[in-house]
């Protein structure tokens, strides 16, 4: 009899003995906290670049601009901590960062201009207010669509995430500032392509810890390099407070107008779309599959975070596709390394000095870095690709299209402009688009009408059961079974 209360006790304990997940561990706390700062150091730019460019085109000052920029980095941190550490059914539970979402610039803009710059901040804090409750409702839905994500449009997806990135890194190499008379010169230039061989050669010659911090290496390193050429500005650091909470309505009470919320519930849907696609990207990459209940406790942290924002003068929040390229460089899987990058985010919304330290790092210094960053998420996409059995059925023409069509807002920026504003919101992301497009040609050729022979085993390779909640490697047929 003695024996088996001892067994009990085995059995009860031996669950809790095993190994952790690598997403699920914590890191000592040197390593947490540079390994969370490079993250914030890969999404900062384009945090604040919304703010930055919303700020002049709604006639805002500068002190307003630097406002909303500190209130953007704030709420970005807010909405981290959500997607990382989670409560109740909020949450991704995964290194997943979220920051200010560029699809909402434009109708933003828009909707400035239409209001003058006493009303602007005031509506479209209101819009974005209502976008992201009508969005957290929707989440229990809307992640229903995992079962139409198989690697044939999650590589796709992936890959077109990585490619449409790579723009913006490219720009940072320039200089940022298309009507800065330095844009595009050697000297940027130079010191973007000297950041990318000092970090791809740390990548080759650290071991361990200082391999995987080797984009924050490489930034320091650069930023370093830059100041004698006069590129690093230290103004802002001499201009910072020290002490800067963002006031809540610091801009007056929101207003909700229907024009305005039809618009940004328009982006509030891309970023869903996107945000969708980015989880099932990084689920793969961490070896954790997004499974219905990861991607609709993800997009309840979105679109929290959104409804959020406001409050503290913030605007939409999505994924930063970014940051998963870093998970993928680095192999840092633990989401509460990215959950003190949320920590750190906060500080800095509070901290205007603060974050006017991550601001020294100059944009060529990070479109250098960016390269490594953006190009991983393309090859982590080519990897998904490659366990879709493109060359069965009519995979690879799904593929083709869905990248071509992707591609058109990178290649043929003006493509679209003669179509209205607000389908611009979509046709202008490449994601969105080239994600739509592959959902609907994998839903064309490989799940409706019957198909017999050689066109079965291709459909087989894409086809997705219906199994809520089932991990995409089990969903996924015979395409996720053999990587």
């Amino acid at each position: 009899m003695a024996a088996k209360p001892r067994f009990h006790k085995e059995a009860v304990t031996a669950p809790a003995d095993r190994a952790k997940h690598p997403v699920d561990e914590t890191l000592p706390p040197l390593k947490m906290f540079t390994s969370g700062l490079q993250h914030v150091a890969a999404m900062y730019a384009g945090v604040v670049a919304p703010p930055m460019i919303l700020g002049p085109a709604l006639g805002l000052t500068a002190t307003e601009t630097a406002f909303l920029m500190g209130a953007s980095l704030f709420t970005a941190g807010i909405a981290t901590l959500l997607q990382t550490l989670g409560f109740w059914k909020i949450g991704a539970r995964l290194p997943f960062v979220n920051g200010v979402s560029f699809a909402g610039v434009t109708p933003m803009v828009a909707i400035g201009k239409a209001k003058g710059p006493e009303d602007a901040l005031p509506v479209i804090f209101g819009a974005i207010i209502v976008a992201g409750v009508l969005g957290f409702l929707l989440a229990p839905y809307f992640c229903k669509l995992v079962r139409f994500f198989p690697p044939v449009v999650t590589g796709t997806v992936i890959t077109l995430i990585g490619v449409s990135l790579l723009p913006v890194a490219f720009t940072w190499s320039q200089g940022g500032n298309a009507g800065a008379d330095d844009y595009g010169s050697m000297t940027n230039i130079g010191l973007a392509t000297l950041t990318l061989v000092i970090v791809l050669a740390l990548r080759r010659m650290l071991r361990g810890f200082l391999q995987q911090i080797a984009i924050l290496l490489g930034l320091v390193a650069g930023t370093l390099i830059a100041i004698p050429f006069g590129i690093t500005n230290f103004a802002a650091i001499k201009d910072a407070g020290i002490i800067g909470f963002p006031t809540p309505f610091h801009f007056g009470a929101p207003q909700f107008e229907i024009a305005a919320i039809i618009s940004m519930c328009i982006v509030m849907l891309v970023c869903m779309t996107e945000s969708t696609a980015d989880m099932l990207a990084l689920g793969k990459i961490v070896d954790r599959p997004a499974d219905e209940r990861t991607i609709e406790g993800g997009l309840r942290a979105d679109t929290l975070g959104t409804a959020i924002s406001p409050l503290f003068n913030g605007f939409a929040c999505s994924a930063f596709a970014q940051n998963i390229g870093l998970v993928a460089m680095t192999k840092v899987r633990s989401r509460f390394v990215v959950a003190c990058g949320g920590g750190i985010l906060i500080l800095l919304g509070l901290c205007p000095v603060l974050a006017s330290v991550i601001a020294l790092v100059p944009l060529p210094v990070l479109g250098g870095a960016g390269i490594v960053l953006f190009g991983s998420v393309a090859a982590s996409g080519v990897q998904t690709l490659a366990t879709a059995a493109l060359e069965k059925g009519e995979n690879a023409l799904i593929v083709a299209t869905a990248l071509g069509i992707g591609l058109i807002p990178i290649a043929a920026p003006t493509f679209y402009h003669a179509f209205p504003a607000d389908a611009l919101v979509i046709l202008d992301s490449g994601i969105s688009t080239g994600c739509l497009v592959a959902i609907l040609l994998n839903l064309a050729f490989n799940h409706l009408g019957t198909r017999t022979g050689a066109d079965q085993d291709g459909a087989d390779a894409s086809h997705v059961p219906d199994q809520p909640g089932a991990p995409l490697a089990e969903q996924a047929g015979t395409g996720a079974a053999t990587h």
